[in-house]
Order: C-alpha cells, then sequence, then structure tokens
C-alpha cells in the first residue's frame, strides 16, 4: 500500500511533465505570433489612431461626418481606445513585475472605461448600418466588462481569473486592428463594402475573443513571464 501511493506522485508528476513538454511549441508560437502582430498592426493602427484623435492625421469621409456630429465623444473615444491598445499588451506581458504591472493596469483601466463608455453613444450615432451599430455596440459592452470583471477578480485575490479576463479583454480591444484589415482587404480587393463593414464589426472582435477564450490555459501560459 504504500509503495502505491509513492508511485502515485511520480506518474502524477511524469504526466504533468509530459504535458509541459508538448505544449511547449504552441506556447513559443503564441508568444512569436503575439509579438509579430504587436510589432506590424498593434503599433501602427494605435499611432494612426492617436494621430486622427488629435486631427493630425485626416480621417476618412465618414469618420469625418462622424466627429463632426460628436466633436467631443469621439476623438475622445479615438484617443483613449488607442491608448488602451497600445498599453495592453505591456500591461500583460509585465504582470511578474507588479511595481510596473499595478500602474500601468490602472491606466489602462482609466482608457477602457472612458473608450467602452464613448464607444456606446458613437456607435449609435453612427452612419453605418444597424448590424453594424449594433456590432460596436456590443463590443463596447463585453470591452467594459471584462475590464471590471477582471478588476473585480484581482481585488478577490483570484489572480488566475484576473489573468484570464485581461487577456480576453485585450483580445476584444485588438478588434480595433482587425477591422481596419478586414474593410482595407475589401477596399483593396473592391469587396461589397457595406456588407463587410458590417461583418467586420462583429468578427472583428468576436474571433480573438474565441481563441483567447478557447485555450485559456495555453495563452495564460505563454503571456507569464
Amino acid at each position: 500500500m504504500s509503495d502505491s501511493a509513492a508511485t502515485i506522485p511520480a506518474d502524477r508528476y511524469r504526466s504533468f511533465a509530459a504535458a509541459r513538454t508538448r505544449a511547449r511549441p504552441a506556447v513559443s508560437l503564441v508568444r512569436f505570433a503575439s509579438l509579430v502582430i504587436i510589432a506590424v498592426l498593434v503599433v501602427p493602427v494605435g499611432v494612426v489612431a492617436i494621430g486622427s484623435g488629435t486631427g493630425l492625421i485626416p480621417l476618412p469621409y465618414e469618420m469625418f461626418e462622424l466627429a463632426r456630429r460628436t466633436p467631443i465623444l469621439f476623438p475622445l473615444h479615438m484617443l483613449s481606445s488607442a491608448l488602451a491598445l497600445l498599453l495592453a499588451p505591456a500591461v500583460i506581458l509585465l504582470r511578474r513585475r507588479p511595481e510596473i504591472h499595478r500602474p500601468l493596469g490602472r491606466a489602462l483601466g482609466i482608457f477602457v472605461l472612458i473608450g467602452g463608455l464613448t464607444a456606446l453613444p458613437v456607435a449609435v450615432l453612427s452612419h453605418s448600418t444597424p448590424l453594424a451599430r449594433a456590432g460596436f455596440f456590443v463590443q463596447g459592452l463585453v470591452w467594459l466588462y471584462l475590464m471590471i470583471a477582471a478588476v473585480v477578480a484581482i481585488r478577490a485575490g483570484d489572480v488566475p481569473r484576473h489573468a484570464r479576463l485581461m487577456i480576453a479583454m485585450v483580445a476584444v480591444t485588438t478588434g480595433a486592428v482587425w477591422f481596419r484589415l478586414m474593410t482595407g482587404t475589401a477596399i483593396a480587393f473592391q469587396w461589397p463594402f457595406e456588407p463587410v463593414y458590417a461583418l467586420a464589426a462583429w468578427l472583428g472582435w468576436l474571433l480573438p475573443l474565441a481563441i483567447v477564450t478557447a485555450k485559456p490555459r495555453l495563452f495564460a501560459r505563454a503571456f507569464a513571464s
């Protein structure tokens, strides 16, 4: 009986070690892909959004009209959302450095709160189709929920849940990147713009959210250090 009990922890350890070994390529791939996405897509989109929000970069006609109708809300939404997009990867990647992670996390929470709250009226007042406006509106709600739930989790001391919610929140934040990529592709290939625009308003944030929530442990392990 004592021999059997002594072998069980060793068996479990070997199984755990084998699982970690199998997961290493996937973890490395997620890390590499994340770094490429940040460098190639997130940073340029965030910088352009800041330029558009401050008036340094001209807006497309549709966005110009929306900015004219909401002269405070729209620029505020653009700036706060762009800053959240640029800051979010650093907050997750520095989670093992609490002296840096905590103040950056608080700043990110403020930007998400402003960006999410302003996204709701901006979506309603947009000239987009009802389906596209609904996509933007729901994205704002989900964005706010995930951020607030992450704060509640960390205040309750539930660090794993906080990490999962933050990763999900960042996935929704990247919706701005994928939305621009989808609509830009539609313009380049001369696809029907309005249907693609409405589809991108939903898929731009739903797809990355679905990916990270389907494999929460993989993404948590990838961003753990």
